[in-house]
């Protein structure tokens, strides 16, 4: 894509000491630096002389160190520096020399890395701006060059997860292939809990893209692959404190209290990560930090949003299966952690506002998870309603008055939504309890459990987080107790895109609203 194309364009195969003159300031919409960094380059952003001597120089004499300087004319590079690295101009015009680059300029990184894929083979003049515009809708976005775009995002991701007999069912050429054999790691190198965040949100950027061009790609084996992971390491996730998340969803209210003063969390109910790439584009002009959690299994909104709100993990809630006690168990969690009856806010919807004494407040947004439940097109359907609901801005708009009012803002949610085909309704089970959830079952002293088990295709959940009282039967990936063939968006389950959530991050520090 884009980053290979410069990185192909640079001449880095035959040199390790590399200047690249970026006017264009790509490297910062692009992240095509990251290229380089995964062939092995020590990416530097030059400032000025004296830093760069100060910290580069004997490293510059050392034929062997691979080098790779990021730049722009106007820094001042002393000569006895410049003629050590060969000098490769980054800008549009000499990438793409046969289109017009007013068109190019506002374009994102994606459409750069369509372009990539069809340009090498485009040997005609297009500089008028109607020819370069008539070029992206007749070439650039057609539906062959899209898929071929996301199966080689799809195949990169397989790579990191390590499932090297992947590429047998895929349609990627031999030396397409090869292009991905240096990401697999050894057998025993195992993939990291923050690995399947950036997986989760290269996922969904996939997913979006194939419902957006309507290609067919199935990404469902990531979410096996998780399966796996979760079922083995789920339960270690609480020993984990990374200074940049709260990991678990249910050390988020923790998470808060030690990194702000004063916050508003907004819970947007059953939000997955495919439905905040669509709601981010109405973010425009605030700047936020996107990190990920993993919410609770199962996957409930009584569970995983009572544990969010508690502080709580699921065997601890008063009431794990009800979510009649969410707010009562909110208000004790905050004033564990410090602050007074008149300091603690709940509120529900977009407009929700708070007095100037609440300094730790929570709104509950429903939206998202009513459009899963009501949903009868599946993922096209999410992918429509979502962008509606993203060009309404009301999350955006709702932020915005909250940085106003001097509150650092935290966006998240309580569990993703994943798509299934139903197997059939439970009925006359002679189950003693059972949630609401389609995608999981409670039993409590039930004798027939095996053949629940083996009839439905079930997984026994480990039981992590969860009281022993009973026994916890998830169904399969792409498996829910709905009517029997019917496409359905749902939740409760353990799959990526269920489990991981985005975490974002708004300080008011930073000057938004």
């Amino acid at each position: 894509m884009f980053g290979n194309y410069v990185y192909e364009k640079s001449s880095a195969k035959y040199v390790n000491k590399i200047l690249l003159i970026d006017d264009d300031n790509l490297d910062e919409t692009t992240n095509y630096s990251a290229d380089f960094l995964a062939q092995g380059f020590e990416v530097v952003k030059y400032t000025d002389d004296l830093s760069f001597r100060i910290k580069y120089e004997e490293k510059l004499n050392i034929t062997g160190d691979r080098i790779v300087v990021v730049a722009q004319t106007d820094n001042y590079i002393p000569y006895d520096v410049r003629r050590r690295f060969r000098t490769f101009t980054i800008s549009l015009s000499s990438l793409f020399p046969m289109l017009n680059i007013d068109v190019l300029r506002e374009k994102s990184a994606l459409d750069l890395d369509l372009l990539c894929l069809v340009y090498q083979t485009n040997f005609d003049n297009l500089r008028k701006r109607n020819q370069t515009e008539h070029y992206f809708r007749t070439r650039v976005y057609t539906k062959t060059n899209v898929k071929s775009y996301l199966m080689r995002a799809l195949n990169k991701l397989m790579a990191l997860i390590k499932v090297s007999g992947f590429y047998k069912d895929c349609s990627l050429v031999a030396e397409e292939k090869a292009e991905y054999k240096d990401s697999f790691a050894t057998a025993e190198d195992k993939i990291k809990y923050k690995d399947w965040f950036a997986i989760a949100v290269e996922k969904a950027k996939i997913d979006v893209l194939a419902v957006k061009y309507g290609v067919e790609i199935d990404t469902s084996e990531i979410n096996r692959r998780f399966k796996d992971y979760a079922l083995d390491q789920f339960g270690q996730l609480s020993q984990i404190i990374d200074k940049d998340t709260p990991v678990l969803i249910s050390r988020a209210m923790e998470y808060m209290h030690e990194n702000s003063s004063r916050f508003v969390i907004i819970v947007m109910d059953g939000m997955s990560e495919f439905d905040w790439n669509i709601i981010s584009t109405s973010f425009c002009g605030i700047p936020y930090e996107q990190t990920a959690a993993f919410a609770m299994i199962p996957t409930t909104t009584s569970v995983s949003r009572q544990c969010l709100l508690s502080n709580k993990y699921p065997s601890q809630l008063l009431e794990p299966w009800k979510q009649s006690k969410e707010k009562a168990e909110f208000i004790a969690c905050a004033k564990e952690l410090g602050y007074s009856e008149e300091q603690i806010g709940y509120a529900r919807g977009y407009d929700a506002e708070f007095s100037s004494f609440v300094r730790c407040g929570v709104v509950i947004i429903n939206d998202v998870d009513d459009m899963v439940h009501a949903q009868q097109q599946g993922r096209l359907g999410m992918f429509n309603d979502i962008s509606v609901l993203a060009n309404q801005s009301k999350l955006a708009d709702a932020t915005k008055r909250f940085l106003a009012a001097g509150y650092d803002v935290y966006i998240t949610s309580d569990h993703g939504n994943t798509p299934c085909i139903g197997l059939g309704k439970l009925m006359g089970t002679g189950v003693e309890m059972e949630t609401k959830s389609r995608r999981m079952l409670v039993l409590k002293d039930f004798a027939d459990k095996e053949t629940l088990l083996e009839k439905y295709g079930l997984i026994e959940y480990p039981k992590y987080y969860l009281t022993k009282d009973y026994d916890y039967l998830i169904c399969d990936v792409g498996d829910s107790f709905d009517t029997k063939g019917e496409d359905v968006m749902t939740h409760g389950g353990i799959t990526l895109d269920e489990v991981v959530v985005p975490f974002i991050k708004i300080k008011v520090v930073q000057k938004n609203g």
